[in-house]
């Protein structure tokens, strides 16, 4: 047995570990500010939720709001686009899910499951075609809801696409009434 064949520790075993556990702890904080730097910024949190005020939009008029950095769209809708919207067969139809947060993911996109119960003729929408991001036209196109000029695509008076290139309906966030004037985004 020679003098150097021992199970004990050595001090070249403490130096190597040592030494490991020092470049882990350097690698982590190079690599840190890189992954920090994907979290949101705080203007971006702090329109986490918005309220809008709903009381001057008449039947037939939508207002844009801005939340999180997207346009999303309000409209009071007209009883004549609510039930044109309700008479389109889910057949019809490119997309057969709602898109709508509110709901669950498989929900089937019905005229009714684009809106809130008790408040059908307000639709509330993320303004962004589902195609490239674009922002489509209000009150246009063949179906007299929204078009997205860039590509062609067509929505109907409920935001579901009918003819383009976009595989999705416009999709419905997460929002609630707080009071008969106030949606509250978010």
């Amino acid at each position: 047995m020679s003098v150097h064949d021992t199970s004990e520790p050595t001090r070249r075993d403490f130096l190597y570990i040592a030494t490991g556990a020092a470049a882990a702890v350097g690698a982590a904080a190079v690599v840190w500010p890189f992954i920090d730097q994907m979290n949101p910024d705080a203007a971006t949190l702090a329109l986490a939720q918005i309220d809008v005020d709903i009381s001057q939009i008449a039947a037939g008029q939508s207002i844009t709001a801005k939340w999180r950095g997207r346009p999303v769209f309000i409209r009071q809708r007209t009883p004549a686009e609510m039930e044109e919207a309700k008479a389109v067969p889910l057949s019809a139809l490119k997309d057969p899910l709602a898109r709508n947060s509110n709901l669950a993911s498989d929900a089937p996109a019905t005229d009714e499951n684009r809106s809130v119960p008790g408040k059908e003729e307000w639709l509330v929408m993320i303004g962004v075609c589902t195609h490239l991001g674009c922002i489509p036209l209000g009150q246009a196109g063949d179906y007299d809801g929204w078009y997205c000029p860039c590509h062609g695509s067509h929505y109907d008076t409920a935001g579901r696409i009918r003819v383009g290139p976009a595989p999705e309906n416009m999709h419905i966030p997460a929002y609630e009434f707080t009071n008969d004037t106030t949606i509250r985004v978010g």
